[in-house]
């Protein structure tokens, strides 16, 4: 029978945590930006002291500080975690939903992205040589060139190691044994391979539109850093059109969002908003090598879907987690990510109406509420395994 994730919420999926469910004020939820420190293991800044980004939205009510669960969200890998996971436009704030609903919640931007630090990104010479005639008007003292720093700028081992010390941190500061992770896209390069090595450190894992190479390297090239540039740079037009090829559903998006999403994205970079045209600024994507995550690693000692369980939830219009590519590193596939976890604790919802910026689309606040009902019981329509599709009502059942 098909149910609605809302009305699972309201209660009949399962008993409520004693005082979270009527959290209304919305002043209670306590909001803070954090520093954390890091030793770098990027390449282009290895053993310098670093702070790495992360913003705290610590929905635990008064008098329940012993049942604090706690929620770590990753970006993937072109928009900051918090134009992502916490824009301030109406009901988008897929963060602030959480913490409504009584979970500290925690969002991190690693090096290369949003406000954590960005090596060697400041200087225009190490954009995409193919790229940097979107730098107009130039920005001063930039002449086109070859980048300064000719190579790729993080991979998955910095990744990987600065999630570790957010994710130790939050277990030292918060007092909890573990951590819910919450990864969009690319975020699973690094999450997925993260819960496999660290499951006493994991509780759950939950994959929106998952990037998943099934046939890609278990090994990092030879040599690091790989030679190429740090970054690529995307525009506003860019972004908006890019979008815009997914959508296939009448109120699918909401034109406003041209704007909400682009001002985001551009507050979270400080530098690349003064490039390019007066007013709009140019997105800095950091560019990375990326290695591990693949139909091994996500089957290895039944992890996933074991004592770390598993929901993988993506668009039905999402293309850019489902393609065909003769290059095996950009094949990728959500099913056969489901189907390599070897564990039985594993779940697939497919969203109608939806493209790989859900999080932006109409169906955000279904999203939301799956986040929630998931969080809390582990469960997609009262079980622990199989596929499903959800409908734009909220409405989940068993795929065909």
């Amino acid at each position: 029978m098909a149910r609605t994730v809302s009305r699972i919420e309201r209660g009949l999926g399962g008993q409520r945590r004693p005082g979270r469910a009527h959290r209304t004020d919305p002043h209670a939820r306590h909001r803070e930006d954090h520093r954390v420190p890091h030793e770098s293991t990027v390449p282009a800044n290895k053993g310098k002291d670093v702070e790495l980004f992360v913003r705290e939205r610590d929905g635990t009510p008064p008098g329940h500080l012993d049942e604090r669960t706690a929620v770590l969200m990753l970006h993937g890998r072109s928009v900051p975690v918090l134009a992502g996971c916490d824009l301030d436009f109406k009901s988008y704030s897929w963060a602030d939903a959480l913490a409504k609903a009584g979970y500290d919640v925690f969002m991190m931007d690693l090096q290369g992205s949003g406000l954590s630090p960005r090596p060697k990104m400041d200087d225009p010479r190490n954009v995409n040589p193919a790229q940097q005639h979107l730098l107009k008007p130039r920005p001063p003292g930039f002449t086109p060139g070859p980048p300064n720093y000719p190579f790729q700028l993080t991979n998955s081992n910095s990744d990987r190691d600065e999630l570790n010390t957010v994710v130790e941190w939050i277990i030292r500061e918060r007092g909890v044994k573990k951590v819910a992770f919450i990864g969009w896209s690319a975020a699973a390069f690094t999450m997925g391979p993260y819960a496999v090595k660290n499951p006493g450190k994991v509780s759950s894992l939950f994959l929106l539109a998952p990037i998943f190479p099934p046939e890609g390297t278990s090994n990092a090239p030879d040599p690091l850093p790989q030679p190429g540039f740090p970054m690529f740079l995307s525009t506003k037009d860019g972004t908006w059109n890019g979008w815009g090829n997914e959508v296939h559903c009448e109120g699918q998006r909401e034109e406003e969002m041209r704007d909400k999403v682009w001002e985001a994205i551009m507050k979270s970079d400080p530098v690349g908003s003064t490039w390019g045209p007066v007013g709009e600024g140019r997105s800095r994507i950091r560019n990375f090598v990326r290695w591990g995550w693949n139909k091994t690693t996500a089957a290895q000692g039944g992890v996933l879907g074991g004592s770390v369980p598993v929901l993988i939830a993506y668009g039905e219009y999402d293309r850019q987690v489902n393609t065909s590519s003769e290059d095996p590193e950009f094949n990728f596939s959500v099913p056969a990510l489901y189907n390599a976890i070897a564990g039985d604790h594993k779940l697939m919802v497919k969203l109608d109406c939806a493209g790989h910026s859900v999080v932006w689309e109409m169906q955000h606040k279904n999203v939301h509420n799956l986040s929630k009902h998931w969080l809390k019981h582990l469960k997609v329509d009262d079980k622990t395994q199989g596929t499903f599709k959800m409908n734009t009502n909220g409405d989940i059942s068993p795929a065909p």
